[in-house]
């Protein structure tokens, strides 16, 4: 088949630092080339794949300090793809509803994957003014705000060896991995730690719109005798981080539409405990690859319990959930259901 994957220019594919859509589109898009399929990539010039690369802007937006109107190289984005788009079987799309009002108009079978949040007022109208657009969702708590033409929910997955438990760490602490913002709520990992009576690390970003969050809520807690704050990690550092960890802490205080590293932490074998919000109770399986809490008693109970749940049942899980390959099946199951309904061809097959 052949698939042209159309990411974002804030970061690069995969990104340099943290971007959630940017990884996912590279692991599904390497997925879908070990496949077989005939892949190409839109992207910024500064991405690695082993599709084609079609480089749209020479490097990640966000690193180049020059760029004052971002939606301008996206503009020549959708215009590059819109003069090859006849040249694929479908056009996969990670650009939210940029593409709507153009590719809305031609005979070329596209979807778009939406990434983030979907419970702002201001999306509905758009949608609505484009009803037959087909759409995807990562989470089905992800989509219940929104009326659209949902065919169906792909979770996201990673690559299988990614991220793999380290035999040679034992499991000393509680940790939270990801990003310094308010509704990540490190103050109340911080918290269930405490009460808990284990140490906590914590591996996380802070973003320059989150650092007077960071400087006023949660740097004085920093001082406490069992917080260590590590800062950001990399993809090599995080199996060794994740398999010294009794669980991970998710206390999340919004409507998370999937959750990556919920799924990290399982590739690991590590526990998850995480609040009841958005989609966590979608891809923690209560009892088996961790506990999904409602409050901070919840939390502090479920630590208590860690002993219950095999490590080794959780790896197994993620393996039979959420990789990449799985993933990208997923997708590739769509694809040809779309063509099926519109009587198209596969311009290429895999045999």
């Amino acid at each position: 088949m052949r698939i042209a994957q159309i990411a974002p220019l804030y970061e690069a594919v995969p990104p340099k630092f943290y971007g959630g859509t940017e990884r996912v589109v590279s692991y599904l898009t390497e997925a879908l080339v070990n496949q077989g399929h005939d892949v190409t990539l839109f992207a910024s010039g500064d991405s690695q794949t082993n599709a084609k690369l079609e480089a749209v802007w020479p490097r990640a937006l966000r690193l180049d300090p020059s760029i004052r109107d971002a939606l301008a190289p996206h503009a020549l984005l959708l215009e590059t793809v819109r003069r090859v788009a006849h040249e694929f079987d479908v056009l996969h799309f990670h650009l939210d509803y940029m593409p709507f009002p153009v590719f809305s108009q031609m005979d070329v079978p596209f979807v778009t994957t939406l990434h983030g949040r979907l419970d702002l007022s201001e999306l509905q109208p758009v949608f609505n003014a484009f009803p037959k657009v087909p759409v995807v969702s990562i989470s089905d708590a992800q989509r219940a705000p929104l009326k659209a033409n949902w065919l169906n929910t792909v979770y996201h997955g990673l690559p299988r060896d990614l991220l793999t438990p380290r035999e040679d760490v034992k499991p000393e602490y509680l940790a939270f991995l990801g990003r310094i913002c308010p509704e990540k709520r490190p103050d109340t990992a911080i918290k269930i730690a405490a009460q808990s009576g284990l140490p906590l690390k914590i591996a996380a970003k802070v973003d320059k719109v989150d650092q007077e969050y960071f400087e006023r809520e949660i740097e004085p807690l920093l001082g406490s005798a069992n917080v260590e704050f590590i800062g950001e990690i990399n993809e090599a550092q995080k199996p060794a981080f994740l398999s010294g960890a009794k669980a991970l802490l998710l206390p999340i205080d919004w409507p998370e539409p999937f959750g990556l590293v919920m799924i990290e932490a399982m590739a690991c074998g590590t526990p998850v405990i995480a609040f009841n919000r958005g989609s966590v109770p979608e891809v923690v399986e209560n009892g088996l690859t961790g506990f999904v809490v409602e409050d901070v008693y919840g939390a502090v109970a479920a630590v208590d319990r860690l002993g219950e749940l095999s490590r080794k049942d959780i790896r197994a899980e993620f393996e039979r959930r959420f990789t990449a390959d799985t993933m990208a099946q997923n997708y590739v199951d769509l694809y040809a259901q779309m063509l099926k309904s519109q009587n198209r061809p596969m311009l290429r097959q895999v045999s």
